[in-house]
């Protein structure tokens, strides 16, 4: 069963395309996480989802075949959806991995057996359609540079997510630099993945000063790595960005994900948008 997310905000509305050509694109886009699969028919011109951004559990374990079934499960949910009220032009997923031309080369938060595995051959099989993969921070980055808070950013942009664990997507002058995981730096003798991800204060039941203890370290620690001129700090712990993000001292801009949560979502639906665009198949499929 699928449920709206109550914590997520949507991206703004807007107003009702054209009917016909590029407007009318709908996407599905799909952000593997470490605990849930988020999902959400995606416009890819405008930026927004369209309807509500749903969820179902990670399969544990993660293996290729249990994610297969769930992302089944998943486009079957969708067929009497409100909102999908035209074929669907393009399946995009967001995957917590290094994915280097369709191949997946580490697997965070996944079972090892996605390693070495080609995953966007793999989705496209087993979902009988095509399918674009990337990471899923790289996801998000690319949801931000050409909708959110970083849009029309020029010089250095880092983007990082911090939930299960932390993401990050590095730009160049609006250019996307693939796979960067900064989210696996070590800082003090650790992985800060699990150390300075938003489940972490959970987990160890942080407050808010000594969790932005944490941020403020490992921040600083990427800030000497790169010079960052805008950091955009995203992930569901976004949307409660007063907390902490007024109390971060750095030398770069530091602003909220304007998508909040649903940016990976965005992000995966506008690559697919673009490679069928690139493919020709912008007459729809389903």
């Amino acid at each position: 069963m699928t449920c709206a997310l109550p914590s997520f905000r949507t991206p703004p509305t807007v107003p009702l395309p054209v009917p016909g050509g590029d407007d009318d694109a709908r996407c599905l886009g799909v952000d593997i996480g470490g605990t849930t699969i988020k999902y959400a028919v995606v416009d890819p011109v405008r930026g927004t989802t369209v309807g509500p951004v749903r969820r179902v559990p990670t399969p544990a374990p993660a293996t290729p075949a249990a994610v297969v079934a769930a992302l089944r499960g998943v486009l079957a949910g969708l067929e009497d959806a409100p909102e999908l009220d035209r074929p669907l032009t393009g399946v995009g997923v967001g995957v917590p991995a290094i994915i280097d031309h369709g191949i997946a080369r580490s697997a965070a938060h996944l079972d090892d057996s996605w390693i070495g595995a080609d995953a966007r051959e793999l989705l496209a099989t087993g979902l009988g359609r095509q399918v674009a993969v990337l990471n899923d921070a790289d996801a998000a980055g690319l949801a931000e540079v050409r909708f959110g808070a970083a849009r029309d950013a020029r010089g250095t942009v880092l983007v990082i997510t911090l939930g299960t664990g932390i993401g990050s997507a590095l730009f160049l002058d609006g250019e996307l630099i693939p796979n960067s995981e900064f989210g696996h730096v070590w800082l003090d003798g650790r992985d800060v993945d699990g150390w300075a991800g938003a489940s972490a204060r959970t987990v160890e039941a942080l407050d808010w000063p000594t969790y932005t203890d944490r941020l403020q370290r490992y921040l600083s620690h990427l800030e000497r790595l790169i010079s960052p001129d805008l950091i955009v700090l995203g992930g569901g712990i976004s949307e409660r960005h007063q907390e902490f993000l007024p109390h971060l001292r750095l030398r770069a801009r530091v602003a909220p994900a304007q998508l909040r949560n649903a940016a990976g979502i965005v992000g995966a639906g506008r690559q697919a948008h673009l490679g069928a665009e690139q493919a020709g198949r912008l007459t729809g499929i389903r």
